[in-house]
């Protein structure tokens, strides 16, 4: 979990192969309609995001089923988002926030063509991050290291 940048789609399929389980990259669920909002440089609202993560929930309930575990990226950024996964999901979820300076993800921002994000809605995703409390079992990353090193830690916490 983490703002447009912070390399959750990175460390979310270095993670599946580890697992050999599925990974379910989040942006994948967004409706056409949100996408094209978001290009325009308009930020989602709460309407927007509740089918959203309700269809992440069920193919990341479904994949559990079938292959037993699931990594999915996830911007998920307030507290009411990640219960919203965990009542579709069924059974107890864990997050990883991957966070970062504003200034590095802004540059990873801008440094991605073709990506529907722009790096214009960082702040107001910034704004919207509600940290997780401990009692959500969550662990939370600097990304200044490289993607294994990132790996290899969530592997051992999860473990």
């Amino acid at each position: 979990m983490g703002v447009s940048g912070c390399g959750k789609s990175t460390l979310g399929a270095l993670l599946a192969e580890s697992l050999d389980c599925p990974f379910l990259e989040g942006d994948s669920f967004h409706s056409a309609e949100a996408v094209e909002k978001m290009r325009s440089g308009c930020a989602l609202t709460d309407a927007d995001r509740w089918p959203w993560l309700d269809r992440l929930g069920q193919a990341s309930a479904t994949a559990i089923l079938t292959h037993g575990a699931v990594v999915a990226a996830c911007s998920a950024l307030r507290r009411s988002y990640r219960d919203r996964l965990r009542t579709a999901i069924g059974i107890p979820v864990r997050f990883i926030l991957l966070e970062n300076s504003r200034d590095q993800l802004l540059a990873r921002l801008q440094n991605r063509p073709g990506h529907y994000m722009p790096a214009s809605l960082l702040d107001s995703q910034l704004a919207t991050l509600e940290r997780p409390l401990p009692d959500e079992q969550a662990m939370i990353l600097t990304t200044d290291t490289p993607p294994s090193q990132l790996r290899d830690r969530s592997l051992a916490w999860l473990r």
